[in-house]
């Protein structure tokens, strides 16, 4: 049911991803607009991460980024949820548990990891419960500095 998108999925992950910051907010408001030079860029090189869509028909019900990094801390490579989005008619059907047990088990990754992580923003009660049903646990913060402001480029 999940699976690796494709370019024909891009107008559905577009439409996903502004559902996901209107329902969710971000600190980054443009985050959104950020998305179609996201796809282009995880295409023209994978090692960058992969997008993902849940599709168990014809309607894309979700999406998903993966982004891999090596951990020294972890010790091994890790599977980052970027943004993990399944629209109301997708929810209550267990389609998040199964990518995130899929990631698990490493899926979508060039070597199982032996980490998954994500973030969430404090409100969102409903992911909590199921990050925490499925194991996952955490008190740090995510921090950044912004460096400059994000710019359309070429996917490189």
């Amino acid at each position: 049911m999940w699976r690796l998108a494709e370019p024909d999925d891009d107008d559905a992950i577009v439409a996903l991803c502004a559902a996901l910051y209107a329902e969710d907010p971000s600190p980054v408001a443009e985050a959104p607009a950020h998305m179609a030079e996201t796809l282009r860029a995880l295409r023209a090189r994978p090692s960058r991460g992969r997008a993902v869509v849940c599709a168990p028909g014809a309607e894309v019900l979700g999406y998903a980024l993966i982004l891999p990094f090596w951990s020294n801390e972890l010790g091994g490579p890790v599977s980052f949820i970027d943004e993990l989005y399944v629209g109301p008619a997708g929810r209550g059907r267990g389609l998040g548990s199964a990518l995130l047990n899929a990631l698990s088990e490493g899926a979508f990754a060039d070597e199982p990891p032996v980490a998954l992580m994500l973030e969430v923003t404090p409100d969102n009660h409903r992911a909590q419960a199921l990050y925490a049903r499925l194991g996952f646990s955490g008190k740090n913060r995510a921090w950044r500095k912004q460096l400059r402001p994000a710019q359309p480029s070429s996917a490189s």
